[in-house]
């Protein structure tokens, strides 16, 4: 299981599986938001089993489901609600991490600039391109309330 650091207390990785999660307690996360649907593919664990085995190792957990090409607005607000409610350090897992860290970059393109983002987005081995246009119209909101405000 390889780990991948976004900052901030959010660390994000391919998918999991119940025996990952005593090795992920050990190591001090406290949460995990699981980004998989479930039934993405024959060989995947359920959420209902990784969910089942973060209970047992005291850590919290979220289910926010999406789609890579799919993700939607109320997506990216529940992930930012479970990043400000969810105890730290917490562990975001996908298929391969891409999609925990778009939702990540997503939400906090509200607050943050998007070089910072992007930054530590590729320092983790993930590229932004899919989303540019995205994280550029919530930029540009921003700013333009910056202005209003």
């Amino acid at each position: 299981m390889e780990i991948k650091e976004l900052g901030e207390n959010l660390f994000v990785s391919a998918q999991i599986s119940p025996g990952d999660l005593e090795t992920l307690a050990a190591r001090g996360f406290r949460s995990i938001i699981a980004n998989r649907p479930d039934g993405e593919a024959p060989d995947q664990t359920s959420f209902a089993d990784i969910s089942r085995e973060a209970h047992r190792n005291g850590m919290e957990v979220r289910y926010i489901p999406v789609v890579g090409s799919k993700i939607a607005p109320d997506d990216v607000s529940a992930f930012r609600l479970a990043l400000a409610a969810l105890p730290k350090p917490i562990l975001a897992y996908c298929r391969t991490g891409t999609r925990s860290t778009f939702l990540w970059a997503l939400s906090e393109a509200a607050s943050r600039p998007l070089e910072e983002i992007a930054a530590q987005a590729n320092a983790a081995g993930y590229d932004l391109k899919n989303i540019e246009t995205r994280l550029q119209e919530i930029a540009s909101q921003r700013l333009a309330q910056n202005v209003e405000g």
